[in-house]
């Protein structure tokens, strides 16, 4: 019993864990900017293939706006996570 109890204890330490590294992942700015960069290049590529002019500048717009839909708005946080958020789980 004692045994069990202890493996169970484990396990959730170790989901844990990988529940951590998950979410530092998910906000981390190397994540961020490798999808920006990835963005970008993908960008420019299918800009090229159709003619278009400047891709190279004009696949900045997409990579930026990645980037701020990255931001966090801690005002309106503040307001989703009192007003929406706590009176879901209710």
């Amino acid at each position: 019993m004692a045994g069990e109890v202890i493996a169970e204890i484990e396990a959730i330490k170790e989901r844990n864990a990988r529940v951590e590294a998950d979410k530092a992942w998910e906000t981390s700015i190397t994540r961020k900017a490798v999808i920006a960069a990835f963005t970008y290049a993908l960008s420019v590529l299918i800009l090229m293939s159709i003619g278009a002019p400047q891709p190279l500048q004009n696949a900045l717009i997409p990579a930026f706006g990645f980037l701020l839909s990255t931001m966090t708005f801690r005002i309106l946080k503040g307001y989703w996570v009192r007003n929406i958020y706590r009176k879901r789980r209710r």
